[in-house]
This record gives structure tokens, sequence and C-alpha cells, in this order.
């Protein structure tokens, strides 16, 4: 592990990672490989948000008018937050961003905060994953409502499930300890995917080049063990 952690004097640089990959690529795959393989905490700002949310400040209050109004949370408030997480003690060795940066503004501000910090991203981890794969996870995968609990009709069906002329019949699908009825996001069929796939290219495209010194490509075609090996760490 230490020969990532390059010391400028005194003062040791952390692993600073972010993931970056299309909807369905496997980022909640990877992030506990690189958790475990570097002993650091994966951050994601929705998490934080929620957490400011529970606490009943002044500030989660304003975050929680804004999140119910489905207005998008102000990058000031955000990369506050962040600064005040990385500071906690789990982070003294790094951390992962997952789901951060979204935009070029949130990149930009991130380097400005790292470099206040006199540090940067030192490893950008792009999961590029072919769109045919892409569908055949992402259209596969059914939900049971109150647990969040998710089922996958190739890699893990729910016991209940039957095939109806080679399709699972959806009057099948349910959850293994309630019995209750699962269902299919919105977002995941093959025209919602498009759709979500243009929109992730308009904004990663420039993220990505921006990143291209720290970036590193994890092929993430594979299953979840191949995806993990193939993390270069």
């Amino acid at each position: 592990e230490e020969e990532h952690r390059s010391s400028v004097g005194d003062f040791v640089m952390r692993d600073i990672i972010i993931l970056l990959g299309p909807p369905g690529a496997g980022k909640g795959t990877v992030a506990p490989v690189v958790k475990s393989k570097l002993g650091v905490p994966q951050l994601s700002t929705g998490a934080l948000l929620r957490d400011v949310v529970r606490q009943d400040s002044k500030t989660g209050r304003k975050i929680k008018g804004m999140m119910q109004k489905g207005e998008l949370v102000p990058d000031e408030i955000v990369m506050k937050l962040l600064k005040e997480r990385i500071l906690h003690k789990d982070c003294d060795r790094g951390f992962i961003l997952d789901g951060f940066p979204r935009t070029m503004e949130q990149a930009k501000a991130l380097d400005t905060l790292l470099t206040e910090m006199r540090e940067r991203v030192t490893m950008a981890l792009y999961i590029k994953v072919d769109p045919s794969i892409l569908e055949k996870r992402i259209c596969g995968r059914w939900c049971h409502k109150r647990s969040g609990r998710v089922y996958h009709v190739s890699s893990h069906p729910p016991k209940s499930m039957k095939l109806k002329n080679g399709a699972p019949d959806p009057q099948t699908m349910r959850d293994d300890k309630t019995g209750e009825a699962l269902y299919q996001r919105a977002d995941d069929t093959p025209e919602a995917l498009k759709r979500r796939l243009v929109d992730f290219h308009k904004h990663y495209d420039g993220i990505l080049e921006y990143y291209r010194k720290a970036k590193k490509t994890v092929n993430g075609n594979g299953s979840i063990q191949e995806v993990g090996h193939s993390i270069p760490l």
C-alpha cells in the first residue's frame, strides 16, 4: 500500500480517489475493493446531505426544503460539508469520492479545496463498460420498495421468478423475505438508459479529460471478481 503515498517533507499525501462511470458500471462493486485495499472511507455527497438533514440544524432545514422541492443543493453548501467531512480522523489516509464531482464547476471547486490543503486527486478511476452489458445489467434489475433489496434476473433472481415466453413473468417477481411484489424503477428501461448515457457523456467527457493525468481505466465488463482484480492498485 505504502508506495501509493508520496511524502513531501514530513507531509504525507493522502490517497484521494474519485470513481467515475456510467449508470450500471459497478461503482458500488469497485468502491469496497478500493476501500479495503487502501483502508480509506467511501464518501457520498448524497449521504452527507442526508446526514445534515437528519441533524435538523439551520443548514439541515434549508437543505431539506431544497430536496423536497427537487432543487439541486448549491455547490457552496456541498463543498462546505465535504471540507468538514474530510478533516475527520477516518480520512487521515485518504478517501474515495463516489458520485462527485458531477460537473466541471464541482471538479474545479474540489481542486481549489484540495489545493488549499496542499493536496490533489491522486486517482480518477473510470469504469468503462460496453453499452450492451450496461443494458443487460440495468434492465434486469428489480427492487423491493420497503427494504431497498435489489434483485437481478440473471445474477441474483428472486426465488419466486418464473419465465414466460423466455422473459421473467412480472407476476412472479416477489421479495424472498416478505413475498411482496418487486418493481422496476422507471430509470431501468432501455429507453431511459439511452437517455441517461447521453446525459452521462455530456457531463462526464469533459471531467474525464480534466482528470486525464490521474485517470486510470478499469474494464468493468466482467464479473464482480474480474472487475475487482482489474483495479490498478
